[in-house]
């Protein structure tokens, strides 16, 4: 057992540094949560104005691969974390010789590769889609004629929709995988999808584990729109299946860490997993708000090694992803800061920006948080937002 091993269960207390590899939105949340519990933060991502380096008492500025920015990090930290999946795992296992990293490298390796993921998922025991691993023009060849229609998706670098074709025919397969390059694929058989759900686990090193509410889940153009999470959202034995599949999930990966795993609710009120990320999610966010304990904070106990307690739902939430297109309503061609003074007149609504600059179409921007006594209570709120910012009703 290594050295860093042997001291994995003594609490890193406040005023240690973590650090992060990644400066994204996630790394920004996770780090104003670290700070708030007294906890210096440090961050190594290569651009110069990353929304978590601009809030962190260090910033390195190289790739995640460069031995000296790695070295300066881990002379700063005592742990280390990830915000995205797309990480080098290489990078966490060199930071894991004299370090505290969590999720390990190779758990994260297994979340960036498709087939690996699927594997995991046959091996857990967890509902699966049918599919197919697509390698090879052999391999293409052989693929069963009952997998199709599908979603065809490159096994590595994929999320929000990037990565993937919807392929009807044998002949759209075939063009498909080349449009992506003949590059590793997994395809999907597409199932008759009735809703999405997510469910949020944290697991410490010493094997404890707690959950966040089954969140259930709208995506648009393959981008989360909207989260709304109270009891009841979903049936109570569909959120139990998907809990304690979420948990065999990080159980059989040993995972360190907030992972989340997604879930697709077919038609005939079954579940089977989608994916997995090592990591906190957007699905998550709500929780800042709406729980004692969020997804972020979770993050940092997991980390420093801090008893992990069962988060508890205390307002009913909606949460409403804030995209770039927002900032550009009513065919501006210029960008337009969104009417905020109305959105935040509502009763329950809490502002998340995420500190970029630049709005894009389809650029994550921020997030509103609503919560209310009720359900209906926090949808006409949401609503009511959503009619404010120019985001469609659901």
């Amino acid at each position: 057992m290594s050295p860093v091993m042997n001291q994995a269960l003594k609490p890193l207390l406040p005023g240690s540094t973590l650090g992060v590899l990644g400066g994204g939105q996630l790394g920004r949340m996770w780090a104003h949560a670290a700070q708030r519990m007294g906890y210096n933060t440090a961050v190594l991502d290569p651009d110069a104005q990353s929304p978590a380096g601009l809030v962190s008492h260090h910033h390195i500025h190289t790739d995640y691969l460069d031995p000296a920015g790695l070295k300066q990090l881990a002379a700063v930290c005592q742990a280390v974390t990830t915000e995205f999946e797309n990480v080098p795992a290489d990078a966490l296992a060199q930071l894991a010789a004299t370090l505290l990293v969590s999720p390990a490298a190779s758990a994260v390796a297994v979340a960036q590769d498709r087939a690996r993921e699927k594997a995991h998922f046959v091996t857990c025991g967890v509902p699966v889609a049918p599919h197919a691993v697509i390698d090879t023009a052999e391999q293409l060849a052989a693929v069963a004629d009952n997998l199709l229609p599908g979603i065809l998706k490159t096994s590595r670098m994929g999320y929000d929709g990037k990565g993937q074709l919807r392929v009807s025919t044998r002949d759209e397969l075939n063009a498909g995988w080349a449009k992506l390059g003949q590059v590793p694929c997994v395809l999907e058989k597409m199932l008759p999808l009735a809703s999405e759900c997510s469910v949020i686990v944290a697991r410490g090193r010493d094997g404890t584990m707690v959950n966040l509410p089954v969140q259930r889940n709208l995506h648009r153009d393959g981008i989360l729109a909207v989260t709304e999470v109270f009891a009841g959202n979903v049936p109570d034995a569909l959120a139990n299946q998907a809990i304690v599949a979420a948990k065999a999930v990080a159980q059989e990966l040993n995972y360190v860490g907030v992972l989340c795993v997604e879930f697709f609710v077919l038609a005939d009120h079954s579940l089977v997993v989608n994916e997995i990320a090592p990591r906190p999610h957007n699905s998550g966010h709500y929780s800042q708000d709406a729980c004692d304990v969020s997804q972020f904070e979770l993050q940092v106990r997991t980390m420093a090694d801090l008893p992990l307690t069962q988060p508890r739902l205390h307002s009913a939430a909606f949460m409403l992803n804030l995209l770039g297109d927002l900032w550009f309503a009513n065919a501006n061609a210029e960008q337009v800061e969104p009417a905020w003074q109305k959105v935040l007149a509502l009763p329950g609504t809490h502002l998340h920006l995420y500190g970029k600059r630049e709005a894009r179409v389809g650029r994550k921007m921020g997030h509103l948080n609503i919560t209310a006594a009720t359900p209906e209570a926090a949808r006409t709120v949401a609503l009511q937002a959503a009619d404010i910012l120019g985001i469609a009703p659901f």
